[in-house]
């Protein structure tokens, strides 16, 4: 992996993540489908990608923070609303959490499981199978 940056939606924060140092360092990167991840982004399931803390750097902008539990932090773009980045030491310690659909390239980071599906909203179980259009159907 080479140098991978991101940012929100209107650009006024931007980020980047170097190349990991060792595997210890490797990004992994999840579908979450907790309750308090779908409520924060009003989305089904949120992926996400965990960086080692060292290897993530704010490059443009001071995102706002929302402290969504008593050890965990949510940060978002003050302007435009994107979610940003989750950082919590007590159960991620050292890591960074980012919203793995803000990377410029988030084909960079393939989700490598589904995780807190006990929170799951059911019909995400069969969501796969739904009819798939390349743009939004006529009628």
């Amino acid at each position: 992996m080479t140098r991978q940056e991101g940012g929100c939606h209107c650009g006024a924060v931007r980020f980047a993540v170097d190349a990991p140092r060792n595997e210890d360092e490797a990004p992994r990167t999840a579908l979450c489908h907790c309750s308090d991840c779908r409520r924060c982004a009003g989305a089904p399931a949120v992926g996400w990608t965990a960086v080692a803390g060292t290897t993530f750097h704010l490059l443009k902008g001071e995102p706002a923070i929302y402290r969504s539990s008593e050890h965990a932090e949510r940060s978002f773009c003050p302007h435009c609303g994107t979610g940003l980045f989750y950082v919590n030491e007590a159960a991620l310690p050292g890591l960074v959490d980012i919203q793995t659909a803000t990377f410029d390239d988030p084909d960079a980071f393939p989700a490598m499981a589904h995780i807190q599906t006990a929170d799951r909203i059911g019909w995400m179980k069969s969501a796969h199978e739904l009819p798939e259009f390349e743009r939004f159907p006529e009628g």
